[in-house]
């Protein structure tokens, strides 16, 4: 299952802003995957794939018929994701705290308006930071160097993605 998210984390931190319903599906093939291990324990891992690709699918075509409304909850998920992780890494636990959704919400507001008012560089910057999270989440090393592999590869993400901007706008 590590190489689907590395290959999706890729598409993702190179072509996010590029190819948006990729980025879209990458969000919800991301989802999809979590929801369905918290959910439904024991399964086989090719069940997970396959119902985590549908749920990335859906997130496409979502993205394709429906870009507006793709964009507010792309940027809600991203947006809450990131929240979520980076308050992971740091080791906060969400059950110490009366209202554990909440720091969730308030990234996911945040994302949406970003990305809706904002959206090149709000999808370039998120896109790079989902991307560089699969990849480097996606393979077991010291803590220390993963940390160092998420930052040089969300570096890598952004520049990449902000020079075919910078390039499709001349």
């Amino acid at each position: 299952m590590f190489i689907i998210n590395i290959l999706v984390g890729i598409a993702a931190l190179i072509l996010g802003r590029k190819l948006f319903w990729l980025f879209v599906g990458a969000i919800g093939f991301v989802y999809g995957m979590n929801i369905t291990v918290l959910f439904s324990s024991g399964l086989p891992d090719l069940l997970v794939v396959v119902i985590a690709l549908i749920a990335g699918l859906i997130g496409a075509l979502v993205a394709v018929f429906f870009q507006k409304v793709a964009v507010v909850l792309v940027g809600f998920a991203a947006g809450g994701y990131l929240i979520a992780s980076l308050l992971n890494i740091a080791g906060w636990k969400a059950v110490a705290v009366p209202v554990p959704w909440l720091p969730f919400l308030i990234g996911g507001l945040a994302g949406a308006l970003l990305l809706y008012f904002l959206f090149d560089w709000t999808l370039i910057f998120f896109s790079s930071i989902i991307g560089a999270s699969l990849i480097s989440q996606s393979i077991q090393i010291d803590p220390f160097v993963k940390g160092l592999l998420f930052v040089g590869l969300f570096i890598v993400g952004f520049v990449t993605q902000a020079g075919m901007l910078k390039r499709n706008r001349k």
